[in-house]
């Protein structure tokens, strides 16, 4: 398993987060999302089946990119 942290600074509403956490949660492979709206970032707890990669790449096309790994 692993969790990493972005920075996101597009996050701005209760819209964000829910958008935010059901699209990465369909993602086969991850486990859980936290987002915060306050500090504008998410983290992402996965295993093997997604790679960070598909993760970053969704959550542009979403229009919510990550700024910034913040932990890993």
């Amino acid at each position: 398993m692993t969790t990493v942290t972005y920075s996101i600074p597009a996050i701005s509403c209760g819209h964000c987060t829910h958008t935010i956490e059901t699209e990465l949660s369909d993602l086969q492979g991850v486990q859980s999302v936290k987002v915060a709206i306050d500090t504008k970032k998410v983290e992402i707890t996965f295993d093997a089946l997604v790679t960070e990669d598909a993760i970053k790449t969704l959550l542009a096309e979403i229009n919510y990119p990550a700024e910034g790994l913040l932990t890993l």
